[in-house]
């Protein structure tokens, strides 16, 4: 597996801290608690991310917008076309 070098939130500068800050903000709350309990830091594709905090946020923020209640698919469609999409491509998560 490779290992690519990440930045723990607790060692976070304040453009890191400030870019999760922001991403976070835009995503809807069921994204708020971490699918693993046991999960204690920045996870898989986001970890990767936080030595280039900038990138992060936009990356992640995409992401966010495209998740926005004020859109007219509903988080269910959504959810269904996510699922449609990543057993295409067969995809585990």
């Amino acid at each position: 597996m490779t290992w690519i070098k990440t930045i723990p939130a607790a060692e976070a500068d304040a453009e890191l801290r400030d870019a999760l800050q922001k991403m976070r903000a835009l995503y809807p709350v069921e994204y708020a608690t971490p699918v693993d309990p046991g999960e204690k830091d920045l996870a898989g594709i986001v970890g990767a991310h936080t030595l280039l905090p900038q990138t992060l946020f936009h990356a992640f923020a995409t992401f966010g917008t495209l998740m926005s209640p004020d859109l007219a698919l509903t988080r269910r469609q959504h959810e269904m076309i996510t699922t449609l999409v990543s057993v295409t491509n067969r995809c585990v998560y």
